[in-house]
């Protein structure tokens, strides 16, 4: 079974269609009406993973919640998963649906590629939030001694081999998903069931994701490629103060390079702000777009 043949998880008030752009059929879906939003997923998820958010914000919002090229029901083609390249596919959406400028949400490698398309097309963004993702704006220093923390990457990021993994070691990805997370009472077993199952579909696109990150983002960190480019879109940070993948530690640093930066720690939360907290990151992104004019 390919990721485009599951079943859809329900979810009320939610329209699904599919959109061809730079040669993936990518999949969509939508909620609500007002202020355009897109959400980017992290990994392992799609775009279920914002379920909790939908029926907080689609009173006032037009959700447009995006699987990534690959993920959830999203085509998997054979390239094209570089931050850069996942990028690309998304202004690309952002043409096909006559929308010149959006209010952009990320989580985990979902606010990777936010950040970087608000340094490479800030014109097309009036706010972003990040969700548990380092900034382009950290420091060295800060990042050396955390380095460890990625050490499951290592499972999930090499040619054949993370993609054996993902596809035949499914508790791989729900230890993944619990340990991340500060209460794990707070996955539902139907959930970790959903997204253990489409990284197991999925298994191409997260392994290439990974590899691509390796040999083209990491590099660039240490060049400091991307930390030379002012961020021009008002951005909010959200990090919990116990994840695992990406600590406080992680999210200091940016000035003066990112003077329009802010970053807040939530006290007791992990790496999956989105499913732990809620209500406080549909807040924080009614403050933001408020603030943003």
């Amino acid at each position: 079974m390919t990721n485009t043949d599951r079943p859809m998880p329900p979810l009320d008030g939610v329209v699904h269609r599919w959109v061809t752009v730079r040669g993936a059929r990518l999949h969509l879906a939508e909620s609500g009406s007002g202020e355009p939003v897109v959400l980017l997923h992290g990994f392992p998820q799609h775009w279920y993973a914002w379920r909790a958010l939908v029926p907080l914000l689609a009173g006032d919002h037009r959700l447009i919640c995006v699987d990534l090229r690959g993920f959830g029901w999203s085509e998997q083609t054979g390239r094209g998963y570089d931050t850069d390249g996942l990028g690309d596919d998304v202004i690309a959406l952002l043409d096909e649906l006559g929308l010149d400028r959006v209010t952009l949400v990320g989580h985990n490698w979902g606010a990777g590629v936010g950040f970087r398309l608000c340094q490479r097309a800030p014109e097309r963004f009036r706010a972003f939030l990040a969700l548990n993702m380092a900034h382009p704006w950290t420091r060295h220093r800060d990042v050396l001694p955390h380095l460890w923390r990625m050490w499951f990457t290592a499972f999930v990021e090499y040619p054949v081999v993370g993609r054996l993994v993902l596809r035949h070691w499914p508790a791989f990805t729900r230890y993944l998903l619990r340990r991340a997370v500060a209460d794990r009472a707070v996955w539902r077993e139907a959930d970790l069931a959903e997204f253990t199952e489409a990284a197991q579909a999925s298994a191409h696109a997260g392994q290439a994701m990974f590899w691509q990150y390796v040999v083209r983002d990491i590099p660039a960190g240490f060049r400091g490629v991307h930390r030379r480019r002012r961020p021009a879109v008002p951005t909010l940070v959200l990090g919990g103060a116990l994840d695992p993948v990406i600590p406080p530690a992680l999210l200091r640093g940016g000035a003066p390079e990112a003077d329009g930066l802010t970053v807040r720690v939530v006290p007791g939360a992990g790496h999956h702000l989105h499913e732990e907290r809620p209500e406080l990151v549909a807040e924080a992104l009614r403050e933001l777009i408020a603030g943003a004019g």
